[in-house]
């Protein structure tokens, strides 16, 4: 016997919610669940505990806040010296270089 598409597409759907709730009257499916609950709130918590603990600050451990000034000013320096390299060199706009006396034609 041949069963529409329908039926057995509704047939197939009664098949796995009754295995569901057989799961869920045995427990099996919420002792997983439940464990992999609790296993996700152990990790987040040990995350939190040591970020508590060690600080996500971003200075570095005995440095003033001149000091970490200083050190912000001169990586924007930095940044912005290779940037204007980078934008020279993409544009030719540096000098050529006097490596040698003779004109090369």
């Amino acid at each position: 016997m041949h069963l529409p598409a329908a039926a057995a597409d509704a047939k197939g759907q009664n098949l796995i919610l009754s295995v569901i709730v057989l799961f869920l009257r045995k427990g099996v499916l919420m002792k997983s669940v439940s464990s992999f609950i609790c296993k996700t709130l152990l990790a987040v918590l040990f995350c939190a505990l040591i970020f508590t603990l060690t600080g996500c600050s971003t200075q570095q451990p005995g440095e003033t806040s001149f000091e970490g000034d200083i050190r912000h000013k001169r990586n924007l320096r930095l940044n912005n010296q290779e940037m204007m390299a980078d934008i020279d060199s993409v544009l030719l706009l540096k000098e050529p270089s006097k490596l040698t006396d003779k004109r090369i034609p």
